[in-house]
């Protein structure tokens, strides 16, 4: 069965300071996107779509695209401010891309087969990778309601020392599907080594460390494009009006709108893998130790694409 790979590579990395997708964290300058590449086609993924700016296409096809073009189709997508729904137009001032329900929008006409979506800047860890394709090859994608997947991670796994994170904090039934989930912008590990949020940076609210949260690691059918104009309109009403130049449309709004509607099930694929990625400059030296710590134990040869 074909499977795609949809990778998130829009955002330049405010907080990062710069193009992070791009920083070399291993050997021979790979970086986080090839590991995740490397990864997928170990588990059968034999497509891979880059959701980029226009103008870092070039940058794109000299430090990953062309390196592994000979071993997978590789595609690349534009996310563009002003790639909207019939009717609608981005208000002036408006720079930033609308967020990753955007980004898997901006995609439409290009992905027919089931996907993997990840963050380019996110280290997810090759049993992600496996959990999803084994689900693909199970997974009925003709049923009513729809099935989706997403790899799930234990809070306490995801955390960077350096700043707040952003995670989707999830509700899981006794079977492993996914009941809600809750987009928490400020996490942070306290002092005391507990974990809190905020939403007005003055009342934090603790979390437990073993929750489960999404790191944009999911799975979908082709059909799932055919959902997202729907939201992101009744999105754009409201967000052109009240928050023009900031708003984001979140993958997991949609996911969490089409759960309460009855119109997706969501199965949680836990993984036990541990995050690292560069939210902040001040990450890279703990992920550059990370990987060189894999490639010695001999997860990575240390040259990925010969």
């Amino acid at each position: 069965m074909d499977k795609t790979l949809v990778i998130m590579a829009a955002g330049m990395g405010s907080r990062f300071g710069g193009l992070k997708q791009m920083e070399p964290v291993g050997p021979n300058n790979s970086i986080i996107i090839d590991y995740s590449i490397y990864d997928a086609v170990k588990n059968g993924f034999n497509k891979v779509v880059f959701i980029i700016k226009k103008e870092n296409e070039q940058i794109f096809k000299e430090v990953v695209g062309d390196k592994i073009s000979k071993l997978v189709k590789v595609e690349y997508v534009f996310q563009d401010v002003n790639n909207l729904p019939d009717g609608y137009a981005a208000p002036e001032g408006r720079v930033k891309p609308w967020g990753t329900g955007h980004a898997i929008y901006s995609r439409k006409g290009v992905v027919n087969e089931p996907f993997m979506v990840i963050n380019a800047d996110d280290f997810y860890g090759r049993d992600a990778f496996s959990v999803i394709s084994e689900w693909i090859e199970s997974a009925d994608f003709n049923a009513k309601p729809s099935n989706y997947a997403m790899a799930a991670y234990k809070l306490n796994n995801t955390l960077t020392e350096n700043g707040t994170v952003s995670r989707g904090v999830c509700s899981v039934d006794e079977n492993n599907f996914l009941t809600d989930v809750v987009e928490r912008t400020k996490i942070l590990r306290k002092e005391d080594g507990k974990i809190y949020f905020t939403e007005d940076e003055e009342n934090w609210v603790e979390l437990p460390e073993n929750v489960d949260v999404s790191m944009n690691c999911w799975c979908f059918p082709s059909s799932f494009i055919n959902e997202i104009e729907k939201y992101f309109k009744e999105f754009l009403d409201d967000a052109l009006v009240n928050n023009p130049l900031k708003s984001e449309f979140y993958l997991p709004f949609i996911v969490k709108d089409m759960l309460h509607e009855n119109k997706c099930t969501v199965k949680v694929l836990e993984t036990a893998a541990k995050w690292f990625g560069v939210t902040y400059k001040e990450d890279k030296p703990g992920v550059v130790e990370s990987v060189n710590a894999l490639v010695k134990n001999g997860v990575y040869p240390e040259i990925l694409w010969n």
